[in-house]
């Protein structure tokens, strides 16, 4: 009887940045392979300790690098319309605040995203999520938030939704229902916190949302106000992750940690006490430099103090239509590198691991381990520096999801 394991695909004769926790650095295995099965790691080490087994397929990787599928875990990629005019207005002098006050910002994306079909909004992501395929990414995370009805909110997660189906990529669905005050609320904060609990139980019993987020800061919604919506979405069993500190400090970090969220994002504005009650409650810091840029904001994330305190750190692309209009998580790497100062390990850890983390699947994904999802991304570089780097590039060699 013939006990040999068994393998769908081996990968050989490649450089593994491995991302595992048990592991220094990248983790990396020099003149490695990984093995998997039925759409899992199975397998992963030197080349020269694979236990012999019966594959159907072996890929020699020409010495090339593998590194988990790459996880963007902030975007806003289902919207309608663009604000390229809102870039000229800040370029002539106008700030994100001024522009909101004026009926731009978020509220000119609502209007655009609610006359749009889910035909539409499908059509109009398809080329964005395809650039972030084309830089390795294997999971995004998709908010809703530009519709700010049920009607509008439940259009763009099914039109999120979708985006996973046509495409062969892992989607996670995010409500943010609190997002911006819609035309209808006048003004009104409260009428449009009921708006949002009443959208929440109706588009969770749908199963059209993973997690729950809000944009907590004075042009959006009050703390108070955020902790009514969390503590909705935890008795649906809802995790929660939330926009905090970006253009002030409401304390959004200690709110997020309060109820366990998953990942604090922005964070320009995070004082120590807000990454001590992140650090306390597991909660990542998600870094978002392309809005950081794009603002040309001055007040960088407490970096040093998520270090001292060990807080993972994800990076980010947050692609949406008015504050970050990017679509690569090569180059929000770069640019955490250049404005926060991180380390090419935290960039890469902040694209695979800690990202993976902040969406809650860091049992499924994040990590060349044997269990996870057989995500990878092959790469043709020479060391993974290049991958933060190299502006521009377009390294990717090939792109494995769930094994194929």
């Amino acid at each position: 009887m013939n006990s040999s394991p068994r393998y769908d695909t081996v990968w050989t004769d490649a450089r593994l940045a491995t991302m595992a926790p048990g592991r220094p650095g990248l983790g990396v295995i020099e003149d490695g392979a990984v093995a998997a099965r039925d759409g899992r790691i199975v397998w992963v080490g030197r080349r020269a300790d694979l236990p012999a087994g019966d594959a159907a397929r072996t890929v020699d990787c020409g010495g090339r690098w593998i590194t988990p599928g790459l996880v963007d875990c902030h975007t806003h990629l289902i919207f309608a319309g663009d604000r390229a005019g809102e870039f000229e207005a800040r370029l002539a002098g106008a700030t994100y605040q001024e522009i909101a006050a004026a009926g731009g910002g978020i509220a000119a994306t609502v209007a655009a995203t609610r006359a749009a079909s889910e035909d539409d909004l499908v059509a109009a992501a398809l080329p964005r999520l395809d650039r972030l395929i084309a830089d390795g990414v294997t999971t995004v995370e998709i908010k809703s938030g530009y519709g700010l009805d049920l009607a509008s909110e439940r259009t763009s997660l099914r039109a999120a939704r979708r985006l996973g189906e046509i495409r062969d990529v892992g989607v996670a669905t995010t409500f943010l229902g609190a997002h911006a005050l819609p035309p209808e609320a006048k003004g009104d904060r409260e009428a449009h916190v009921a708006a949002v609990l009443a959208m929440l139980p109706r588009l969770a019993a749908e199963g059209l949302i993973d997690s729950v987020d809000a944009f907590c800061e004075g042009i959006a919604f009050m703390p108070d106000q955020v902790a009514r919506i969390f503590a909705a979405a935890r008795d649906l069993g809802l995790p929660v992750r939330l926009h905090a500190d970006q253009l002030s400090n409401l304390g959004g970090a200690g709110l997020a940690a309060r109820f366990a969220a998953l990942s604090a994002d922005h964070l320009e504005w995070t004082d120590e006490a807000g990454v001590a009650a992140m650090a306390a409650a597991g909660t990542v810091a998600t870094l978002l430099p392309g809005a950081f840029y794009m603002l040309r904001e001055t007040k960088v994330p407490p970096i040093a103090l998520f270090r001292a305190h060990g807080v993972p750190m994800a990076v980010s692309t947050d692609c949406n239509p008015g504050t970050s209009p990017m679509t690569s998580l090569l180059l929000a790497m770069n640019m955490a590198a250049t404005c926060f100062r991180l380390t090419v390990e935290e960039c890469l850890l902040g694209v695979t691991r800690h990202a993976a983390r902040a969406l809650g699947l860091a049992a499924e994904i994040g990590t060349l381990e044997p269990g996870k999802r057989c995500d990878l991304a092959i790469w043709s570089i020479s060391t993974p520096a290049e991958l933060v780097w190299a502006l521009g590039a377009l390294p990717l060699h090939a792109r494995i999801r769930g094994g194929r």
